[in-house]
């Protein structure tokens, strides 16, 4: 029973005015009002929208290191099997065109 009434003692209510300490002493100012169902849908697409852009943008630079290391290893020589610099040179010049049409979807 104990437990209980300490439990109980525990819990307090909750309005929605937060008190706050002024110069003045002791007053109580009201919360913002929670936004709308509708404004929150709009923020967190916002919020969508420019985080799949962060994540385009980060493709775009592995799609260039990728693009680049396949350059050195087209141009390494003989010290790469022929097969191995025909493949990098093949995917340097594919990574090119699909950075080019990434780069215009994402554009519009």
């Amino acid at each position: 029973m104990v437990d209980r009434v300490q439990a109980l003692a525990a819990l307090t209510v909750v309005s929605d005015v937060a008190p706050s300490r002024v110069s003045g002493g002791p007053r109580e100012v009201a919360l913002a009002p929670r936004e709308s169902i509708s404004e929150r849908v709009r923020r967190l697409q916002a919020e969508a929208k420019g985080l799949a852009r962060e994540h385009i943008s980060a493709l775009d630079e592995a799609i260039l290191k990728v693009e680049q290391l396949a350059f050195e290893i087209a141009d390494g020589g003989e010290a790469y099997p022929a097969g191995v610099r025909d493949l990098a040179r093949r995917l340097a010049d594919d990574c090119d065109a699909k950075l080019m049409t990434i780069r215009a979807i994402a554009g519009r």
